[in-house]
């Protein structure tokens, strides 16, 4: 196993809230379904998460928000479901994992995210 990439992002809760606040279409376009139920500092976590995503895997050619996912998987960890362009890149870049950390805190939301290859 190899790591592919690592991204890193952060946002300030308070911005993401008032952003939201301001432009309510926002929960619709940044984020799935599923996802659009949760608080505030756990939805700028994910929008952390995404940005770190595409950092993790150097670009972002095509993908949309909805095409990246924030989901539990069988033992309650967090991890990225990918579809659509976020799906071809990671095929397309070999990558077989995505580890991904989130937290929000004390005003700010940060996530980070690995990439490995086989």
């Amino acid at each position: 196993m190899a790591i592919a990439g690592i991204g890193v992002d952060v946002v300030d809760v308070a911005r993401f809230e008032r952003a939201v606040s301001r432009t309510p279409a926002l929960r619709e376009r940044l984020f799935a379904p599923g996802e659009r139920g949760k608080s505030l500092p756990s939805l700028a976590a994910r929008f952390a998460a995404k940005e770190a995503f595409m950092k993790a895997l150097g670009e972002s050619t095509g993908v949309r928000w909805h095409d990246m996912e924030v989901v539990q998987d069988g033992k309650g960890a967090p991890t990225i479901l990918v579809s659509g362009a976020a799906a071809a890149l990671v095929m397309a870049k070999g990558i077989i994992g995505i580890h991904l950390s989130m937290t929000h805190d004390a005003g700010v939301a940060v996530a980070s995210v690995v990439c490995e290859t086989g």
